[in-house]
């Protein structure tokens, strides 16, 4: 019966696997983008964007995931157009797609988590490679941008990978709005074939094959760095 399915809904279940793994890179990427600016605001010498950066972290690591996907997708239009009037400034109600939707979650709720990891990548930069950047008359930003950063970036290369790994597998908690990705794709397919069992275990394999393929990437890298390091 496996093989029946798989000849039946593969192409489908892999164009899933495609869309997953897009929304996965997706947010990674813009994650990175608000992880590293929460990260610089964390470690800057100034209690107000300390104060900014951790608020930022804790109310989104503090929301449940699912709860973040419906306010987004569902709260946010409502917002705007019952309360900000969007409809009447724009003649259209504001509406998100799925895919803008889930990006967005995921963006944040990784990039908080980013953060945290470029925060603890750039303390764990000697301090005096800044004061000397900074004694041979480098501003602040291009002292972090060319001396801190480029030191940092190898302690959290394997960190960055893990944490694609587990927003991979939070892709599957969109399948509550309505996103194709793979889980929700596979919920369809069971639903006309009624076979749980092989459906999901279908799906398990393939999630299990590309999480291996990048753990083990991940150990590589951290091998590599480790070696360089010595």
């Amino acid at each position: 019966m496996i093989f029946k399915i798989l000849a039946n809904y593969g192409p489908l279940l892999l164009a899933a696997m495609g869309q997953t793994l897009l929304l996965a890179l997706w947010s990674l990427f813009f994650a990175c983008l608000i992880g590293l600016f929460v990260g610089i605001l964390s470690v800057l010498k100034s209690r107000v964007c300390n104060i900014i950066a951790t608020i930022f972290v804790d109310i989104i690591r503090g929301v449940p995931m699912i709860v973040l996907a419906f306010f987004v997708y569902f709260g946010v239009p409502m917002l705007m157009n019952d309360n900000l009037n969007w409809t009447a400034m724009t003649g259209s109600k504001f509406t998100f797609t799925a895919l803008q939707a889930g990006i967005i979650c995921l963006s944040l709720n990784c990039g908080a988590y980013m953060a945290e990891i470029i925060r603890a990548g750039i303390e764990s930069v000697d301090k005096g490679q800044m004061e000397a950047a900074r004694s041979l008359g480098l501003p602040y930003w291009k002292a972090m941008y060319k001396v801190v950063l480029p030191q940092a970036i190898r302690t959290m290369i394997p960190s960055i990978i893990n944490q694609f790994i587990i927003t991979l597998k939070d892709t599957s908690i969109l399948s509550v709005i309505g996103f194709p990705e793979l889980v929700n794709t596979a919920k369809n397919v069971n639903a006309n074939i009624m076979r749980s069992l092989e459906v999901w275990f279908i799906v398990g394999v393939m999630y299990l094959i590309v999480i291996t393929l990048l753990s083990r990437f991940a150990k590589r890298m951290e091998r590599r760095l480790n070696r360089g390091r010595q």
